[in-house]
């Protein structure tokens, strides 16, 4: 037994309450277990009880054996004082108020059925890579689909807590919170935080000048991503180097330190040096937030994002060094797609939410809906339990249940934990 799935126990009231008694025989009718305390306190607020022939309205606490509430020094806190009602699972010793009086105790242990406290163990306690994988195939598809749901709204909102964030420091500059944030993801897992930083390094305002200029728009973002500051034999990048050495003086730049940019074990397709002249492509198109809003569906955000690397880098995938064919560096499908996922409908979502345009939020819903799942070993194991990704929608909810509740174990906050715990009928 654990604290936690005590306090599951009471919410839910998952024990035999006939004839329920408290441990110094009083009659007791649990009218409303409360609602649990997030803050410090009593465990839970506003419980109705009646003990015999008298209503308690309060709070109550929680413990696994009585005696805790003595090992917690609740005997000293006046915020305890007041509980109507203290639930343990073993009472082992009386608890009194200050004034003296015997503070009304109930026992749980025997009161529960056993299949319920076999089904959390075998959640709780298994190595499973997901706690529920020998059961779920027995959960009805309804509450599979409608956890799904929840863990897409679930994803969202923690990815535009991020978002806020950002739009804060840009003093709700949307164009300039979206290159921030478009930064962040255009260095995908790899080189996402010396992109970041690129990013934080110019000012959006900055940008903002130089969208209608690609040159200029290279310029800086390779003169402050560290890469013009060697010596060059081509006349391109020797080009570039003297207009950020320019730039640099009339905006008092600061460069990151190259060395953050990794090109190991990479595509040469993904070296930084093509997902940088990428980005000064995408930022050149300018006003890139409207054109998003302005998206009506899933194909036209993807062709905003088809972009492509400058006329030098069909030859190069680094600076002064030749490459061995000549072709144009598209920015891919696949990751235009892991764009749009976890960047520009994120985005979308949160400006809805803002701006309290409902229509406009489900159709971010409907848009992820419209996208190809995302490929990888998380989303490998769900479909070898038989819970498919269909689309874009299934795979971010599915990696959402994953970290957050099935890699944590929990269980009791998840719809498909909650249905196991209980799948066996009444005895």
């Amino acid at each position: 037994m654990t604290e936690e799935f005590l306090y599951y126990i009471w919410k839910f009231q998952l024990f035999n309450k006939k004839d329920l008694k408290t441990t110094e025989g009083e009659q007791i009718e649990i009218i409303n277990p409360g609602q649990i305390n997030p803050d410090s306190g009593p465990d839970f607020f506003n419980g109705q009880v009646r003990i015999d022939q008298t209503r308690w309205v309060g709070n109550i606490e929680i413990h696994l054996k009585s005696s805790d509430w003595f090992k917690h020094n609740h005997q000293t806190d006046k915020n305890y004082d007041k509980v109507i009602l203290h639930v343990v699972w073993e009472s082992d010793k009386l608890v009194y108020r200050e004034s003296g009086e015997l503070i009304p105790t109930i026992e749980l242990k025997g009161l529960v059925k056993k299949h319920y406290l076999d089904n959390y163990k075998e959640l709780s306690t298994n190595s499973l890579q997901v706690p529920c994988e020998n059961n779920i195939a027995k959960v009805d598809d309804l509450i599979v689909k409608s956890t799904l749901e929840r863990m897409l709204i679930e994803r969202l909102e923690v990815k535009s807590n991020w978002f806020s964030q950002v739009l804060k420091l840009c003093k709700n500059d949307w164009e300039a919170a979206l290159y921030q944030f478009l930064a962040k993801y255009f260095g995908f897992k790899v080189n996402a935080i010396p992109f970041e930083l690129l990013a934080t390094s110019i000012s959006y305002s900055v940008i903002r000048k130089h969208t209608n200029n690609l040159f200029q728009l290279e310029a800086l973002l390779f003169g402050q991503a560290g890469f013009l500051s060697n010596d060059f034999k081509g006349s391109y990048p020797n080009d570039l180097k003297k207009e950020y050495l320019f730039l640099k003086n009339k905006y008092q730049l600061i460069p990151i330190d190259n060395s953050l940019w990794k090109f190991m074990r990479m595509r040469p397709t993904n070296f930084p040096t093509i997902r940088i002249a990428q980005f000064a492509t995408l930022l050149s198109k300018g006003a890139i937030f409207q054109k998003v809003i302005d998206s009506n569906n899933t194909q036209e955000l993807k062709v905003l994002f088809k972009i492509d690397a400058s006329e030098y880098w069909k030859t190069h995938f680094r600076f002064d060094q030749p490459a061995a064919n000549n072709r144009i560096k598209k920015f891919g499908d696949g990751s235009i797609d892991i764009l749009l996922i976890n960047t520009v409908l994120p985005m979308i979502f949160i400006y809805s939410k803002s701006k309290g345009l409902d229509e406009l939020t489900n159709e971010v819903l409907k848009l992820y809906s419209e996208l190809k799942p995302e490929k990888n070993s998380i989303i490998t194991t769900w479909n070898g339990l038989n819970i498919k990704s269909e689309n874009a929608a299934d795979s971010q909810a599915l990696l959402q249940l994953k970290s957050n509740y099935c890699d944590l174990k929990k269980c009791l906050t998840c719809s498909i934990g909650n249905s196991i715990i209980k799948s066996k009928t009444d005895d």
